[in-house]
């Protein structure tokens, strides 16, 4: 499966992965602005963009843009993250054409028009207004703002409903005209193609990209503390997390392999401890945010009002053992756990496309699977020990929604680490 990368003189690069096997192309643009380039006064606009962009372009109602797609049974959909927004799509291979061209009008040629722009502020209020009426959403809201306070990597992706409702189509569009150039935009392809074509599809379709400025992030600063929102809910949602590691770190994957040992499984001690042995939970698990200067290691947990009081000391016990050893057995099955994990993600167009584009914004190449599964290989119990040392030595951040009365202070689960 080989992958070629050609940079267009505009600064657009195009990767992309040939899969002879598959009758199907995954092809998208990742574009290298998110909610953390945004300034605070306009705090949502990268996904109220994202919205709009599918609100009609100088030649396609939104209407068209859907059936032009669909007509040939294909999909598309789009997502604003932190650090990227995403347009992609999945084709049948003989359709890859259409797909380049429509992602290609979307973000050159999206009209941001005033009637579309105020249906659609509702829309997007309303998404809001749905993340703050689910608990384990708004426990992960809380948690960003709280492990990144006063800073944008804190701030929802979403945006506020005040910011949303009053935010002027001028900044949207200054926004788009200054971040939706060339060099920050990646055009990411995997499936029965050939690179040539794709590139001269490109070339051709994006020729309108402006080449811009490189992006301005302000530098990740993690602190930590706690937010509690007492709430009459049937369960106590609880976010933990500490002070996470960079794309680029060196004990990236030695994370990875901690993150499936404690909390990544069935097997996992977290699980394990609290669920099956105790029964304290319905879902627990822990994870892994990276970001390319920084990032937050959780784990995430529901129980009951009661339960929370024993929940929290259990918890706290897992984290200090797993400073303290780990056995080659259960280093092994994370490690097995994760490259399964990878392996199988190169089975799917849609996947290998978005993995590609990824790479290339954070490493400015693509890293074969061999590569990855290597580093995972020499993952040693050592190493987790002294990861989890790292990440557990750092301040906590605790959020929590739903009937904390036995729920311990943060301070006090801090000094369980200690």
């Amino acid at each position: 499966m080989p992958v070629q990368i050609t940079e267009l003189p505009s600064g657009l690069k195009v990767v992309t992965e040939q899969m002879d096997r598959v009758e199907t192309v995954s092809v998208g643009a990742w574009i290298g602005v998110g909610a953390r380039h945004e300034p605070e006064a306009v705090n949502g606009v990268s996904h109220l963009l994202e919205h709009m962009v599918f609100k009609g372009t100088k030649s396609r109602s939104p209407r068209a843009i859907a059936e032009e797609i669909e007509a040939v049974g294909g999909h598309m959909n789009a997502y604003t993250a932190r650090e990227q927004t995403a347009y992609y799509a999945k084709m049948l291979k003989d359709d890859l054409g259409l797909a380049v061209d429509v992602i290609a009008d979307l973000v050159q040629h999206a009209t941001l028009d005033p009637e579309e722009l105020e249906r659609e502020r509702h829309v997007v209020i309303q998404e809001i207004h749905q993340l703050y009426d689910t608990p384990d959403d708004v426990v992960f809201e809380n948690f960003q703002a709280m492990a990144f306070p006063d800073q944008a990597l804190g701030r929802s992706v979403l945006g506020t409903e005040a910011l949303i409702d009053a935010m002027p189509r001028d900044a949207i569009l200054d926004y788009m005209t200054a971040h939706y150039s060339a060099p920050r935009t990646i055009v990411s392809a995997a499936g029965n193609l050939d690179h040539d074509a794709v590139v001269a599809m490109v070339a051709e379709d994006f020729k309108d990209l402006p080449k811009g400025a490189p992006a301005v992030r302000e530098a990740a600063r993690y602190q930590g503390g706690e937010v509690r929102a007492d709430r009459d809910l049937e369960q106590v949602h609880i976010t933990l997390g500490f002070d996470g590691l960079a794309y680029d770190d060196e004990d990236f994957y030695t994370c990875s392999v901690l993150s499936a040992l404690l909390g990544g499984g069935m097997s996992s001690r977290l699980f394990q401890e609290v669920r099956e042995k105790h029964g304290l939970v319905y879902s627990i698990y822990s994870y892994q945010s990276s970001y390319i200067d920084g990032g937050l290691f959780g784990i995430y947990a529901g129980t009951g009002a009661d339960e929370v009081r024993e929940l929290m000391p259990l918890i706290a016990d897992e984290l200090n053992k797993v400073r303290v050893s780990v056995d080659e057995e259960e280093v092994a099955r994370a490690r097995a756990q994760l490259k399964a994990s990878i392996l199988m993600s190169l089975e799917s167009t849609s996947s290998r496309c978005e993995q590609l584009a990824r790479q290339m914004q954070v490493y400015g190449r693509p890293v074969t699977a061999e590569e990855i599964v290597a580093k995972v290989d020499a993952v040693t119990p050592a190493d987790v020990v002294r990861v989890a040392e790292r990440l557990f030595s750092s301040t906590p951040t605790l959020s929590a929604i739903g009937p904390l009365k036995h729920l311990e202070q943060g301070d006090a689960f801090a000094a369980r680490l200690s």
